[in-house]
C-alpha cells in the first residue's frame, strides 16, 4: 500500500511552522539541552546550593520557556498522525502523559507554596511563612508596606551601578547600593532629651600588644552593658562604686603531698616573658613556668620550660600539635596553638597577620605531679605559678565596674590579678592604670540619656561566619538630599526622609497564609542509656479564615495536613506541615515547614500515563504499528498474473 502523499494531508500539518514543532530534530535538541541543564544544575547545587541551581537552571526563565517549547512540540508532533489509529494510542498516551506531568510542575512553581514558621509555645497563632527567597520591606510615608525582591546572584548592586527601585510616595527615589555577605554591628548610640539609659565611651589600649579597643557601654543593658576581652570584662552601672573593703590577707594554702593528674594550658607571650596566662583543667597548676622566645630568621620561635629546676625547650613548628615527652618528668607538653600576630578579638585569640610582631603560643602540660597554689594576687609575681583563667560563664578575676551617677560622674571598682581590688573617681581623658598587662583605659564620652542605635558595616576580616548577617546599603534621594544606611538581614531601621522617616527592613520573604499555627506542645524522645535526642514532635494548632480548627502533630516522616479532607490531599489543596528543626536551647520552641502544591495531582497522573503509555508501546502487540508488507519480487509478480488472467472468462 503506497504512503500518503503530503498534499493528502490537511493544509494545516503542511504549514511550515508545525512541520517545525512536530520535527524530531527539533525535540532532539531541546531534550538534549535540557539534560545539559539538568547536570549544571545538579553541579551548582552540589558546588554551591540549591538557590543558585535554581536561580541559574531550574528557576531562570530559560528553563520555563524551554519547557514550553518542549510542550509544543509535544503536542504538534501529536496533532501530525491526525487522524489517529490505533497504533497511535501508546504514543499519544506517553505525550500526553509528558504535556500532563509538565503542566503539574509548572503550576505548582507558580502557584505551589514553600517554607518555614517558627512558633514558640506560648505565644499566639502565626501565618508569616518565611521563603527562602530576600526581600526588602518598605513602609512607605502612606503607610503601605511595599516588597521588593532582593536576590543577588546574578548581579549584585554596585555603588557604579546601584539597584533602582523607584519612587516611594514621598517623591523620594529608593535604590540599593551595594550588598555585603557579612556586616559588623556598633553600638552609636544616640543623645536624648530625657529617658533612655546612661551611656560612656571608652577606648583601652596596649603598648605591649599595639592594640588599640574602644567601645560605647549602656546601663545596665543586657545587650550593650559590658564589654569582653576575653581574659577581662568591662560593665557599666548606674549610681557610684561601693567604699572599698580591707579583707584580711590570704596566707598561704599548706601544700599538699600526694600526686595528682594535673593538665594546665598556659598561654605565653614572647614580648612579655612574664605575663604568662594559665588555666588549670585538671587538679591544679603545675607550678611551669613557660617562655616563648622571638621568632628569627623565618622560624616560629621556642617554647621554654621551666619546672622543679629543670629546663627544656622545644621548637615550635616541629612540635606544633604533637605530644612531646618532657624528659626527667612525668609530664608531656603539647604546643596546641600559636599566633605570629597575637590580637583579642571579640573575646578570642587572633593574629593580625602573618608577621611575627607579636607572638603568642598556647601549650598544654599534662601529667602527675603535686599541685602547687597560687597568691591570689599573681600575675606573673610569684616565680612558677600562673593565674588561672575563668570558666565559662564565670564572672574573671580581671573585671572593671563603672559605675554614672545621675550628675554624670563616673566611678569605678576594679578587680586586677596583679594589682588586687581598687575603687576611685573616673575623671575624663585621664588614663586608669587596670594591671591587666599593660592595658590601660581612658573615658572620653559620657551621655546622661541616649538613645541605642547601631551602625553596621561590611565586616573586616577576610572569613565570614554565621554569627554575622549579610545585608544591604539603601539610599535615599530626594532633590539634593541623600540618606544612606547599611540595613542587616532580620532588621528594620528608620531611614530619614522628607515629610517622615521611612521603615525599611530587608530579610527572608515573608508570604501571609489563609491559615495560622499555633505551637501547643513540643516533645523531644531521649534514647534509652543516654541523654541524645531520638525523636522530635510538634503537637500544632491550626486555624482558618472561616474560624476552622484542627490540631495535629507532626514528627520526622509523618506530615499533618489541613485541611484534612481526603479529596484534598489526593488533589494537593492541602497545607501539608512537617518538623523542620528545633532549639535545644529552648524546648517551647519548633520550626514547622509547610508544603502546599496545587500540581501534585497532575504530576501523579501524568507520571502513571508515561508509564502506561511505554508499557503499551512495548509488551502490547495490538497497540504497534503493523509491519510495512514486503515487496513482490518479479517471478511472484509474474505468477500473480498469470493466476488472474486465468480468472478472467473468455470474451465471446
Amino acid at each position: 500500500m503506497a504512503a500518503p502523499s503530503s498534499t493528502s494531508r490537511p493544509s494545516w500539518q503542511r504549514n511550515p511552522v508545525f512541520r517545525f514543532f512536530a520535527s524530531l530534530k527539533l525535540a532532539v535538541v531541546l531534550l538534549a539541552v535540557l539534560i545539559i541543564g539538568a547536570i549544571a544544575g545538579t553541579l551548582y547545587e552540589s558546588t554551591f546550593d540549591a538557590k543558585v541551581a535554581r536561580a541559574y537552571v531550574y528557576g531562570a526563565p530559560w528553563f520555563n520557556v524551554w519547557l514550553l517549547l518542549l510542550a509544543s512540540n509535544l503536542i504538534v508532533s501529536a496533532l501530525s498522525r491526525w487522524p489517529w489509529k490505533k497504533h497511535h494510542v501508546a504514543f499519544l498516551i506517553t505525550h500526553l502523559g509528558i504535556i500532563t506531568l509538565l503542566t503539574g510542575s509548572l503550576i505548582g512553581r507558580t502557584w505551589g507554596i514553600e517554607g518555614t514558621i517558627t512558633l514558640f509555645k506560648g505565644e499566639p497563632p502565626s501565618n508569616r511563612l518565611l521563603v527562602d527567597q530576600h526581600q526588602l520591606r518598605v513602609r512607605d510615608t502612606d503607610g503601605i508596606v511595599k516588597g521588593y525582591p532582593a536576590e543577588f546572584i546574578h548581579r549584585p548592586p554596585t555603588p557604579q551601578k546601584p539597584w533602582d527601585l523607584g519612587l516611594l510616595a514621598g517623591g523620594a527615589r529608593l535604590s540599593i547600593v551595594e550588598y555585603a555577605p557579612a556586616l559588623e554591628g556598633k553600638l552609636n548610640p544616640k543623645p536624648a532629651n530625657d529617658g533612655g539609659a546612661p551611656a560612656l565611651h571608652f577606648t583601652i589600649a596596649t603598648a605591649m600588644m599595639n592594640q588599640h579597643l574602644e567601645s560605647w557601654l549602656l546601663a545596665d543593658d543586657h545587650q550593650h552593658g559590658s564589654f569582653n576581652m576575653g581574659l577581662a570584662t568591662i560593665e557599666l552601672k548606674r549610681g557610684t562604686a561601693p567604699p572599698a573593703s580591707t579583707s584580711p590577707s590570704v596566707t598561704d594554702e599548706a601544700k599538699s603531698t600526694t600526686e595528682v593528674e594535673i593538665e594546665e594550658t598556659i598561654f605565653a607571650f614572647a614580648k612579655a616573658p612574664e605575663e604568662q596566662i594559665a588555666k588549670a583543667m585538671k587538679g591544679g597548676n603545675t607550678g611551669a613556668k613557660v617562655q616563648l622566645t622571638q621568632p628569627q630568621n623565618g622560624n616560629e620561635g621556642s617554647v621554654v620550660v621551666n619546672l622543679a629546676g629543670k629546663t627544656w625547650t622545644f621548637d615550635v613548628a616541629q612540635n606544633l600539635g604533637q605530644d612531646r615527652p618532657m624528659d626527667g618528668s612525668t609530664f608531656t607538653l603539647r604546643i596546641e596553638n600559636y599566633w605570629p600576630d597575637f590580637r583579642i578579638d571579640n573575646g578570642k585569640p587572633g593574629s593580625l597577620s602573618d608577621q611575627p610582631n607579636n607572638p603568642a603560643v598556647v601549650v598544654t602540660l599534662r601529667g602527675k605531679g603535686i599541685p602547687v597554689s597560687a597568691a591570689p594576687n599573681a600575675h606573673g609575681d610569684t616565680p612558677g605559678v600562673a593565674p588561672e583563667m575563668p570558666a565559662a560563664g564565670v564572672t574573671p578575676q580581671n573585671h572593671l565596674t563603672l559605675f554614672i551617677a545621675d550628675d554624670g560622674a563616673v566611678s569605678y571598682d576594679l578587680a586586677s590579678r596583679k594589682l588586687g581590688n581598687s575603687t576611685g573617681k573616673l575623671e575624663a581623658n585621664k588614663p586608669l592604670t587596670t594591671g591587666w598587662a599593660d592595658w590601660q583605659l581612658t573615658l572620653d564620652r559620657t551621655m546622661p540619656h541616649a538613645q541605642e542605635w547601631m551602625d553596621f558595616n561590611p565586616a573586616s576580616t577576610a572569613v565570614v561566619t554565621a554569627d554575622l548577617p549579610d545585608g544591604v546599603r539603601i539610599r535615599l534621594q530626594q532633590g539634593s538630599e541623600i540618606s544612606e544606611q547599611w540595613i542587616p538581614a532580620g532588621w528594620q531601621v528608620s531611614v530619614p526622609a522628607s515629610s517622615s522617616d521611612v521603615q525599611i527592613a530587608y530579610g527572608w520573604k515573608q508570604i501571609p497564609l489563609p491559615i495560622a499555627l499555633e505551637l501547643e506542645e513540643f516533645e523531644v524522645q531521649r534514647n534509652e542509656g543516654n541523654d541524645s535526642p531520638a525523636g522530635f514532635k510538634s503537637t500544632v494548632r491550626v486555624t482558618n479564615l472561616e474560624g476552622q480548627t484542627a490540631t495535629g502533630q507532626c514528627w520526622m516522616n509523618n506530615p499533618f495536613s489541613f485541611p484534612g479532607e481526603s479529596w484534598r490531599t489526593w488533589t494537593g489543596l492541602t497545607y501539608k506541615m512537617s518538623q523542620a528543626s528545633w532549639n535545644p536551647e529552648n524546648l517551647g520552641q519548633s520550626t514547622i515547614q509547610i508544603l502546599r502544591d496545587p500540581g501534585w495531582l497532575l504530576k501523579w497522573i501524568g507520571s502513571l500515563l508515561i508509564v502506561s503509555g511505554i508499557f503499551m508501546l512495548f509488551y502490547l502487540k495490538g497497540f504497534r504499528r503493523p509491519a510495512a508488507s514486503a515487496p513482490l519480487s518479479a517471478a511472484s509478480r509474474s505468477s500473480r498474473e498469470k493466476r488472474e488472467k486465468a480468472l478472467v472468462p473468455t470474451a465471446t
